[in-house]
């Protein structure tokens, strides 16, 4: 490389949740790739959360596993404590855990007047409270060392709506907002509050099997809809959050970035 890393994050501790696999596996990675100091690996599933922390050992960099939900206020207070006291004060955080919670199954089927109400708490209580809990548990620690990053990650479904996803659109047009006037409070301590908004991508198939799926007339309806012909990859998403968490983005802040292969353009 010539010169400095544009991507330099100066040895700061990061946490990210949701990275036992998939988007925040990828990013926990190139934040490790950047100089971060230590990186706290969160997973509901502490195994996954392991096995991702051993990854970046190997890298050469500080790692642990941190598993909780993100929608257990005092499980989360307890971890970014233990986190501080292994790896040191907490600056990055980047909000990845989602989809429909630990133990929810993503569905798109009927329309909201003929859902069941039970079936909101599984995208309100994660993509929206956890987004709070944990932003809630990290900004002391941002405000009292001057400077901090963090990144949420969204969907295009709460940028432009989604068809029998009233509800998860909501909540993630809803941390939208909330790291928006996040960004205003924190910007006078040095801590900026993006987020990243996704179209789909592939995590929930082998490779094999999504090599096969691809050969459907389902698949490429789909596809059909993104002017890059193709669902993303984790690592699509991984190099902008680095950025984001970066010194090279210290003057961005309250910003959506779509990482969406096309599929919608403002």
């Amino acid at each position: 490389m010539i010169g400095e890393d544009t991507l330099e994050l100066d040895g700061q501790i990061a946490l990210v949740t949701g990275a036992g696999k998939g988007v925040g596996r990828a990013i926990a990675i190139e934040l490790a790739r950047h100089n971060s100091g230590g990186i706290a690996v969160n997973d509901f599933d502490a195994s996954r959360a392991e096995a991702v922390a051993q990854e970046i050992r190997a890298m050469g960099v500080k790692a642990i596993a941190a598993p909780f939900d993100v929608t257990d206020m005092e499980g989360v207070k307890a971890a970014f404590a233990t986190v501080a006291d292994e790896l040191g004060s907490v600056t990055i955080l980047v909000n990845n855990a989602g989809n429909a919670g630990p133990t929810g199954q993503f569905t798109v089927g009927q329309p909201f007047w003929d859902e069941d109400p039970c079936e909101w708490g599984k995208y309100i209580n994660t993509n929206f409270f956890g987004v709070l809990n944990c932003c809630h548990a990290a900004l002391p620690y941002m405000v009292e060392a001057k400077g901090g990053r963090v990144v949420t990650i969204v969907s295009d479904s709460g940028r432009v709506g989604e068809p029998r996803q009233a509800v998860y659109s909501a909540a993630k047009a809803g941390a939208a907002g909330f790291m928006r006037s996040l960004a205003k409070d924190g910007a006078r301590f040095g801590v900026t509050c993006n987020c990243i908004s996704l179209g789909t991508i592939q995590t929930m198939m082998s490779d094999e099997d999504f090599e096969i799926y691809q050969q459907t007339d389902q698949y490429k309806a789909a596809v059909s809809r993104y002017a890059i012909r193709r669902w993303g990859q984790p690592e699509d998403v991984a190099g902008l959050a680095a950025f984001l968490c970066s010194r090279s983005a210290s003057w961005v802040t309250g910003q959506t970035y779509p990482v969406n292969g096309g599929y919608s353009m403002a």
